[in-house]
């Protein structure tokens, strides 16, 4: 049976080419830089793993003989292959050309997400983006599927990853834009006692955390419609078949619905904010965490939150920010 060998170690391949160049294991050591006792370790290890003697020890100065011609022939171009490999990672690494990839809960990837992708595209950064929930994001980060991750929750317990607060959101009641005209006085207190609550799916972590507010502000309406997306539970909503409520964030993203809604104040509380956090590891693209910081703040500030003023007049001041 024949014999597997072991893989070459390129430390060896490299004494051993600079003992065929200089003619000696003394010259090979003063050219690496090492001992001669090392180099010649590193050949003895080399024939070892290979299981053949490369050099005719018999001749002064020693050369190779025919294994170590053979061995000699391929090592050049393997040794530059394997400098071009790592020549390759280090100016990837230095120059931040490696694509990125960066995972966004949906409501992120459909109002953010497009500007992000926009400004990146100008320049040689390559981006993958992912959109899914924040427990599936954080995990996704948490086994290196993910560089960075924006989440409306910190759920990893890993000093290693850093936390960067983005921007913060008011949860909102949201109602059919005729019945606001037909009854302008109306209040959430008596909304909620009229009509019941469309709400998202509890596996999303907006649709616990509106669930947990509701409580605190004792709304107790039967569970009758659950949506994981928006745009079917603002569907409801237009057609007066409820209430829900949502975040700004989550309205533009299904902005079409604008026109045929409107929105109310809930009172301002921990429990009445949802929180968004850009997460990545300590180390490990800063300078590109901070570029999603600066455009993520540029683009609510500049385009989506004048345009939610101008759709929804109704919406509190503080309701982005």
């Amino acid at each position: 049976m024949r014999r597997t060998q072991a893989p070459i170690d390129l430390n060896a391949l490299q004494a051993f080419l600079a003992v065929c160049e200089t003619g000696s294991m003394t010259g090979a050591a003063k050219q690496l830089g090492v001992s001669q006792s090392a180099v010649s370790q590193a050949i003895a290890a080399l024939e070892r793993d290979q299981g053949v003697v490369l050099f005719d020890r018999e001749s002064r100065p020693p050369r190779p003989n025919i294994a170590g011609r053979a061995l000699l022939e391929l090592a050049g171009p393997l040794l530059e292959h394997a400098q071009m490999v790592s020549a390759r990672i280090g100016d990837a690494s230095n120059t931040g050309t490696l694509p990125v990839r960066l995972g966004c809960v949906d409501s992120f990837a459909a109002t953010v997400g497009p500007e992000l992708i926009r400004a990146v595209s100008g320049s040689a950064r390559q981006i993958a983006l992912w959109s899914g929930l924040t427990p599936g994001l954080s995990k996704q980060l948490h086994d290196r599927e993910l560089d960075l991750a924006v989440c409306t929750q910190t759920t990893l317990n890993d000093a290693r990853i850093v936390e960067v607060p983005l921007f913060s959101e008011a949860f909102v009641v949201v109602v059919s834009r005729t019945l606001l005209a037909e009854r302008r006085n109306i209040d959430w207190r008596a909304l909620a006692l009229e009509m019941p609550m469309i709400r998202y799916t509890p596996r999303s972590v907006i649709g616990q955390q509106v669930e947990r507010y509701a409580r605190h502000l004792g709304i107790d309406s039967p569970r009758r419609y659950e949506f994981d997306a928006t745009d079917p539970l603002l569907s409801l909503v237009a057609a007066r078949l409820g209430f829900a409520i949502s975040t700004p964030l989550c309205l533009w993203q299904a902005r079409h619905y604008l026109p045929e809604i409107g929105v109310l104040p809930l009172p301002p509380g921990r429990l009445g904010r949802r929180d968004f956090f850009l997460l990545h590891r300590q180390g490990e693209w800063d300078a590109f965490a901070h570029d999603i910081v600066s455009l993520t703040r540029r683009v609510l500030e500049a385009s989506i939150k004048p345009a939610l003023a101008r759709a929804l007049p109704q919406l509190p001041d503080d309701a982005l920010m």
